[in-house]
């Protein structure tokens, strides 16, 4: 996707992919900046880590409390920041790095886009409490939604969670735990389907798929997820996560090179590595 732009706006640059441990996040990015790259992007478990690890956090980074993208700048002959690609002929030694989230108008984009859903007003079911999912709990609270359910293995980060919505967004009902009655939208912010063998992420017991109008799960590959073959079996209206990735990533690339992003052409460069097609 990234590259397929990037050839698109004839750049000279390549985008690839590493394997970081968590405990060498910190010294990723220091090499990353000694070796002057344009920018990072960041996955699981890396989001809430990096928060401490760049040197400025832009308004979205700050509000979402997550970094999936680092933008290395440096300053121009009049001080002002700009990013490394603004230095055609040498950039300057000194770089700091700036912490951006582009997953939060991402995921609204795809939500509406793919399941035509209406936010404001609705209830939700969010599933995990993870970088991703406290990334779209305070997105989905801010596009005030009625009200928000929150389940997680650990109930003590969907409380907390759920304390920091009380205390932006006050006017949405959040609650932890599973809803009692039907909901709008069911989403999944959990790691459990990225096997096939894996279990559904929800209690079946403690919450009927039937009950949820429309399904929403983050993962994109496999294309079609326990959760979603169920959700389907059950009359759900479905989408997977490749609309969420396709704009958190084109959003990346207009950060990185102050212009608009060939979103088709990403979307085409995605839709075949993932569906073959």
């Amino acid at each position: 996707m990234q590259n397929a732009g990037i050839a698109a706006l004839n750049l000279n640059w390549r985008y690839l992919a590493h394997e970081v441990h968590p405990d060498k996040l910190r010294d990723a990015i220091a090499g990353a900046r000694a070796m002057k790259l344009i920018g990072l992007n960041l996955t699981v478990p890396h989001k809430l880590l990096a928060m401490e690890m760049v040197d400025v956090l832009d308004e979205s980074a700050r509000k979402w409390g997550a970094v999936n993208t680092i933008r290395f700048e440096a300053q121009d002959a009049t001080g002002a920041w700009q990013p490394l690609h603004h230095f055609q002929d040498s950039t300057p030694d000194e770089i700091r790095a700036q912490g951006f989230n582009t997953d939060a108008d991402a995921i609204i984009r795809s939500l509406r886009e793919d399941l035509d859903v209406n936010l404001p007003g609705a209830k939700v079911l969010l599933l995990g409490a993870g970088g991703a999912g406290r990334v779209a709990a305070l997105k989905l609270a801010a596009e005030n939604v009625s009200e928000l359910f929150l389940v997680n293995r650990t109930n003590s980060k969907a409380e907390a969670i759920a304390s920091e919505i009380r205390q932006q967004s006050p006017q949405v009902k959040v609650t932890v735990g599973y809803p009692k009655d039907s909901v709008d939208l069911l989403l999944n912010a959990t790691s459990l389907g990225l096997k096939a063998s894996d279990d559904l992420p929800l209690d079946e017991k403690s919450f009927s798929l039937k009950s949820a109008s429309a399904v929403y799960d983050m993962i994109y590959r496999p294309a079609e997820t326990p959760l979603l073959k169920a959700a389907q079996a059950a009359g759900c209206r479905t989408a997977n996560g490749l609309g969420m990735l396709l704009y958190q990533g084109a959003k990346a690339l207009e950060i990185w090179m102050g212009q608009p992003a060939p979103v088709q052409i990403m979307r085409e460069a995605l839709v075949k590595n993932i569906y073959g097609k």
